[in-house]
């Protein structure tokens, strides 16, 4: 059963950071690419990071390219996502999802199942 949890969101201030976690069961990192989307009050998904399941290679959107880091330790099955210089417009719900390709990450079709994500909110 292929299955993903995030965790380690929670309140910070502007110009803070947070780590988030994308703990995968079911599979193996070097099955799937991960993606990090996010969902904002009001506002559609968006792609935020990718990372791939093979050679390492990474793909940020615009908005977080230079101040967000995605990183996966396959020996924990667990896919990071670290976040500094944290703007208010970074407040979202975030999810991770499996990727066939890394090239299709922010892209392919949406998942049957979101999960329930993680809160995380940039506020003074």
């Amino acid at each position: 059963q292929v299955q993903l949890v995030e965790s380690g969101g929670g309140l910070v201030q502007p110009g803070g950071s947070l780590r988030l976690s994308c703990a995968a069961s079911g599979f193996t990192l070097d099955d799937y690419a991960i993606g990090w989307f996010r969902q904002a009050p009001g506002k559609e998904r968006e792609g935020v990071s990718c990372i791939s399941s093979w050679n390492g290679a990474t793909y940020y959107a615009d908005s977080v390219k230079g101040r967000f880091t995605i990183s996966k330790d396959n020996a924990k099955n667990t896919v990071y996502l670290q976040m500094n210089s944290l703007k208010p417009e970074a407040t979202a719900v975030y999810y991770c999802v499996t990727r066939t390709l890394f090239k299709l990450c922010m892209i392919s079709p949406p998942p049957p199942d979101w999960g329930q994500g993680t809160q995380v909110t940039v506020s003074s």
